[in-house]
This record gives structure tokens, C-alpha cells and sequence, in this order.
């Protein structure tokens, strides 16, 4: 009986970070689970405020955690820093709405944050390897 617990733990401890990558986040034995609720939370404050973020020093107030807790955490947790997962969802968003085609690029990049049309029109190329341009009018992105 003791043994099969042991192989049961081990077969846990294997598959814990499989399930946990599916799930998309990491728990972290570091992080308290009142911290982790935090940071998740803050991840959703960035995911409803895409056009407008706070700081990081205003959305680590908003949760209740320092600005650095909330960096370490946030990396930890989705394994990305809190700048380029604002970025990230911004671009999925955009290509999105570029793809249905019922707003210009223009329109578009103002709805995902972006004032300056070529400064999204950079990021947007860098990550699809397509111009927001060029998704409008249904080209495939390379990446």
C-alpha cells in the first residue's frame, strides 16, 4: 500500500505541470493562493481595459499587491511579463476584428490602444509577419 502511494504521488507530481500549462496557470508553491487570485485578477483588469490599460503601478494598487509582486507573479504565472501580455491580447484582439472587416485599420488600432497608426501597423507586422493592411483584405499571416 505504501508503495502504491508513492507511485500515485510521483504519477501527480508528473503530470501537474502538463495540467497546469493546459490550464494556463501555473500554480506556484512561491506564491500564496491569495496572491495568486490577485494576479489573476489583474490579468483580467488588462484583458477589459485593452484600449486604456492602467500603469502597472495603478493596476498593482487596483489588486492589492506591490508593483514588483505583481511583475515576479505575473511572469511566473502566464511565464510572460505584464507589457507583452497587454501586447499580446491587443494583437489577437486586432487581428480579430481586422478579419471580420467591418472596422478599418484605423478603427481598429484606436479600439486596441494604439494612437499611431504605424506604431501598430509595426507591432502588428512583427507579430503575424503580415501588415494589419494586408489581414484586412484575408491574407494568411507566416507566423
Amino acid at each position: 500500500m505504501y508503495l502504491q502511494t508513492k507511485v500515485l504521488e510521483l504519477i501527480r507530481l508528473q503530470l501537474f505541470p502538463i495540467l497546469a500549462e493546459r490550464d494556463q496557470l501555473q500554480r506556484s508553491p512561491r506564491l500564496k493562493a491569495e496572491t495568486i487570485a490577485r494576479i489573476d485578477y489583474a490579468r483580467e483588469l488588462l484583458l477589459s481595459r485593452l484600449e486604456n490599460p492602467p500603469s502597472l503601478l495603478e493596476l498593482a494598487q487596483m489588486v492589492g499587491v506591490s508593483d514588483r509582486t505583481l511583475r515576479r507573479g505575473f511572469k511566473e504565472l502566464f511565464g510572460t511579463t505584464v507589457l507583452n501580455y497587454l501586447i499580446e491580447k491587443r494583437m489577437q484582439h486586432a487581428q480579430e476584428l481586422l478579419r471580420e472587416g467591418d472596422l478599418s485599420v484605423a478603427e481598429v488600432a484606436n479600439l486596441v490602444g494604439y494612437s499611431h497608426l504605424s506604431q501598430f501597423a509595426g507591432v502588428f507586422r512583427r507579430k503575424f509577419g503580415i501588415t494589419p493592411s494586408q489581414c484586412f483584405l484575408g491574407k494568411k499571416s507566416v507566423s
